[in-house]
């Protein structure tokens, strides 16, 4: 059981309030991502569960136990670190059973264990090899088995693939991934990365300056963000944001055209209009809902990313297929997908 509850935890470093009334629901084997920029608390609010930071006010449960005043070793937990903290002199084998040897596990469970972690991860080939023969990949499973022997309730990962190049950032992806699938147990990751997030987590909790801005699963973040800060955090490309006018069941951009407007009657009043870059569309000047320069055309492949000065209005990326050309400096219209639009009040929430 890995079910973990956050009762308006606060955390305190003197007169400095990082955490600022936390409360959060995981349920047993959720896969969950913390997720924010740097200096948002992400891994503070980690620290906290995990028992390496004391937690200033508030309550922390693990499966309806408070383990607020309890030691990390108390809690049954797991955790992963950036660093592999892996002991040089030792071999995948020992590295990986090491805790366990330390709190006394006899030898035949301690090679039990230390060979199904062996094969979950498929480390069967390198348990003889000491961490300077490994990889950086290799090194991070190494990690992790050692974290898996101790059968935690849940597992808890600081930003585990931020040393990692990126092709194997993307492997390490998928072996995490098919890690929960097996094992079925609760983690909580923390990273910067929204792509990690959103290929990830089943639920990803969105953090600023010490507080959640919402949680939810990667496609409800993407497609019902509460606010502007959500809105333009989740999605790569992020999020478009132009100002706009509305009357009645009609919106406008200032000297462009306008379009119908979803949300009439709504107590709130719109003065942002959001679209993502994969939402606008690429036709003749003057048709669709705004006109623009082409500055720059980058070609990645499968995509083309467009940087459109629109008149009057600030620039904006469209991503197009990598298959159409656009010449930079030509003259082109965008049409936005009516049913993809956000809008947003004075004070950045969503309007719906």
């Amino acid at each position: 059981m890995g079910a973990i509850r956050l009762n308006k935890v606060e955390k305190w470093f003197g007169t400095l309030q990082v955490i600022k009334g936390v409360d959060l629901e995981i349920g047993d084997g959720e896969f969950v991502i913390f997720v924010g920029p740097s200096g948002c608390g992400k891994s503070t609010l980690l620290r906290l569960i995990s028992g390496l930071e004391e937690t200033s006010r508030g309550a922390i449960e693990i499966d309806g136990k408070d383990v607020t005043a309890l030691p990390p070793s108390g809690r049954g937990l797991s955790m992963v670190f950036q660093s592999y903290a892996l002991y040089p002199h030792m071999s995948v084998r020992e590295n990986v059973g090491f805790g366990l040897k330390t709190a006394g596990v006899p030898r035949d469970e301690i090679e039990r264990k230390v060979s199904a972690a062996a094969d979950v991860l498929k480390l069967g080939d390198y348990l003889d090899r000491r961490p300077k023969a490994l990889s950086g990949g290799q090194r991070q499973r190494v990690a992790i088995g050692r974290a898996i022997v101790r059968e935690p309730s849940a597992f808890l990962f600081d930003e585990p693939l931020s040393n990692l190049d990126a092709a194997l950032r993307v492997e390490m992806r998928f072996e995490i991934a098919r890690l929960h699938k097996s094992l079925g147990t609760t983690m909580i990751y923390v990273t910067h990365d929204q792509v990690e997030a959103m290929t990830l987590a089943d639920k990803i909790v969105v953090l600023q300056s010490g507080r959640i801005e919402q949680v939810g699963s990667p496609r409800e973040l993407y497609e019902r963000p509460d606010n502007l800060f959500v809105a333009q955090f989740i999605g790569s490309p992020k999020m478009n944001v132009l100002p706009c006018s509305v009357e009645g069941d009609r919106f406008s951009l200032q000297g462009h055209g306008g379009g119908h407007y979803p949300h009439a009657g709504a107590a709130q009043t719109p003065v942002k209009l959001g679209i993502r870059p994969e939402h606008m569309a690429v036709v003749g000047e003057g048709e669709g809902h705004c006109s623009g320069t082409v500055e720059v055309a980058e070609y990645l492949g499968a995509d083309t990313f467009l940087y459109v000065a629109l008149d009057g209005l600030d620039t904006v990326l469209v991503r197009i297929s990598g298959s159409d050309t656009v010449d930079e400096g030509s003259r082109i219209g965008l049409r936005f997908d009516e049913t993809r639009m956000h809008f947003f009040d004075a004070e950045d929430r969503a309007v719906r």
